[in-house]
């Protein structure tokens, strides 16, 4: 997913598998009924971002990931060890052929205004999302269902659909072909159940109003004060509402990381979801801050595909692939690590990052496309490739913009970055812009290169490869190349491992020597919550679940 979930840049090595979550306070000072033995069950969370949409279908933001797995719940969930348990599912079975999957839906399940959740509300999420008019970006993550792609193609029918309504409380889907992580998608907002009743009353506001915000999570919206902060109370007709010890949770909505930690310093902040670099290590001393296993890369997107709107002499040279190759070279990544992150983070070789493992169980991030530590060896390569371009020492380059959202320590790391390819003869102008509108300008492909960075939606290195399929609604550097897509195509088919492998090794091979994207690091997650904070969960996939948190 993207982020602001990058949100924060500090990363620690990714030594703990993938499989590890932090779980903390799992059973600590509770009451026999699961409640916390404290009063002020009032959890206030800065989360840093004012989020675009709080709509399950639209959103691309792991912040509002968080706020929105928090208040809904798809037919599977993540556990403390990242993986699916059922949820909104009683319980499902599996076909043998692995194709069909039937899943039992929980009969005392509720929406927070007190109607039943049933099979339906899935199938209409589910085919709103696939609806080419919803402009769902993540419509692609559905497509393992059979049919699906061709539905939102407009070259099948809702009734040739894999999703069959078998009664309002069975739901059977039918796979494209085996996907062994499709329980884990569809703990994901894009499978999250919605009423059709309420959305379909008003398209573009329900989601924007505590009153239309019906949900059949955990917690329940009550107030939404814009760029402040919302407001969720517990859901008292969610189905496991007596294991939920939280009675509020504020998600405050400060940008300045200093701020937000400031402010959890003197106790009016229980969480903050990023941490100011210069606090990372005496924070960890103090308690106060926490480091946990992140999936995902922080790197900057080349417009490559979008570039109606940009200057000739600029498209010229970024269309270069050899151009693109020499600006990767040139950034020294653990610069970067050394003077912003300071938490030991990775510095990236390939867009995959450390920490998916292969079926025999080694890492399939084992190929260095680069060595990040030969700098000299890097510069003097991408001088030579900016030459090989027609671009000796940089000459005859036109300047190039690098933007970046304005929250975190962005800056910081781009005034790194134009430093750096100074050294090659190549001059980098920046530019900034607020989180909801930079999200929006990388979409429409408004920018030359930009700050991206992904998280991991599931434990597959195809999580991070599709994104780059021509077409492909988070594939904002508008990058396209056929035998790329063919490769990634047979991959979600091929049912032999070794095979399935090799493939999406040779489409990573493809995208590195393409170089559309600028991999800057592996990173993890910082937070900050007080010692009083008990039971929150982090997952590698860049979600907090607050289920089962409270205070003491």
């Amino acid at each position: 997913m993207k982020s602001s979930k990058l949100k924060k840049l500090c990363a620690v090595v990714l030594a703990a598998t993938l499989a590890t979550s932090l779980f903390i306070g799992c059973g600590d000072k509770t009451t026999s009924n699961g409640s916390s033995s404290g009063s002020n069950q009032n959890l206030v969370f800065n989360l840093g971002e004012d989020p675009e949409t709080m709509d399950p279908t639209l959103n691309n933001s792991s912040g509002a990931g968080t706020m929105i797995l928090n208040a809904f719940e798809g037919l599977m969930v993540l556990d403390e060890n990242d993986k699916p348990k059922e949820a909104a599912a009683e319980s499902y079975e599996i076909s043998e052929d692995g194709l069909v999957y039937t899943f039992k839906l929980r009969q005392d399940g509720k929406w927070s205004d007190g109607e039943p959740v049933v099979a339906d509300n899935f199938k209409y999420s589910w085919l709103r999302a696939l609806d080419k008019a919803t402009a769902a970006e993540y419509a692609y993550q559905l497509y393992y269902i059979k049919n699906a792609e061709k539905y939102y193609n407009g070259e099948a029918t809702a009734d040739e659909l894999g999703i069959n309504v078998i009664d309002d409380y069975t739901l059977e889907v039918t796979l494209e072909a085996p996907t062994t992580y499709f329980p884990q998608l569809l703990a994901f907002p894009t499978y999250a159940p919605l009423r059709e009743d309420i959305v379909s009353a008003d398209p573009e506001g329900w989601a924007t109003k505590p009153e239309t915000y019906v949900t059949n999570g955990a917690f329940k919206l009550v107030q939404w004060d814009m760029k402040d902060q919302l407001v969720f109370e517990k859901n008292e007709n969610y189905w496991n509402k007596d294991s939920i010890k939280l009675d509020k949770l504020t998600f405050k909505l400060v940008t300045d990381d200093t701020t937000a930690y400031s402010e959890l310093q003197a106790g009016n902040f229980d969480v903050v979801n990023s941490v100011p670099t210069n606090e990372i290590e005496p924070g960890q001393e103090a308690g106060l801050v926490h480091v946990s296993p992140k999936l995902g890369t922080y790197y900057f997107g080349i417009n490559v595909g979008k570039q109606d709107d940009m200057a000739e002499d600029v498209k010229t040279a970024l269309s270069n692939k050899l151009v693109r190759q020499a600006i990767n070279l040139a950034i020294d990544r653990q610069e970067i690590i050394d003077n912003v992150g300071k938490a030991e983070q990775v510095a990236a070789y390939s867009f995959v990052p450390e920490g998916i493992y292969n079926p025999d169980g080694t890492e399939f991030a084992d190929k260095e496309y680069y060595d990040p530590s030969d700098m000299d060896g890097n510069i003097e390569k991408a001088k030579e490739l900016l030459k090989e371009a027609g671009y000796e020492n940089g000459e005859g380059l036109p300047t190039i913009e690098l933007m970046y959202n304005s929250e975190g320590a962005h800056k910081d790391i781009c005034q790194i970055v134009q430093e750096n390819l100074a050294k090659i003869g190549i001059n980098i102008e920046l530019a900034n812009q607020e989180w909801a509108v930079f999200l929006n300008t990388r979409q429409q492909g408004g920018y030359e290169i930009a700050r991206q960075g992904w998280i991991g939606d599931y434990s597959d290195p195809m999580t991070f490869l599709d994104l780059f399929v021509t077409g492909g609604g988070n594939n904002d550097s508008g990058y396209s190349n056929p035998e790329y897509d063919a490769l990634i195509a047979a991959a979600k088919v091929e049912t032999d491992p070794d095979k399935r492998k090799e493939q999406l090794r040779e489409a990573e091979d493809i995208l590195m020597d393409d170089m559309p994207i600028l991999p800057i690091y592996y990173y993890t997650t910082v937070m900050g919550w007080n010692e009083n904070v008990k039971g929150i969960q982090v997952s590698v996939l860049g979600t907090v679940y607050l289920q089962g948190a409270y205070k003491e």
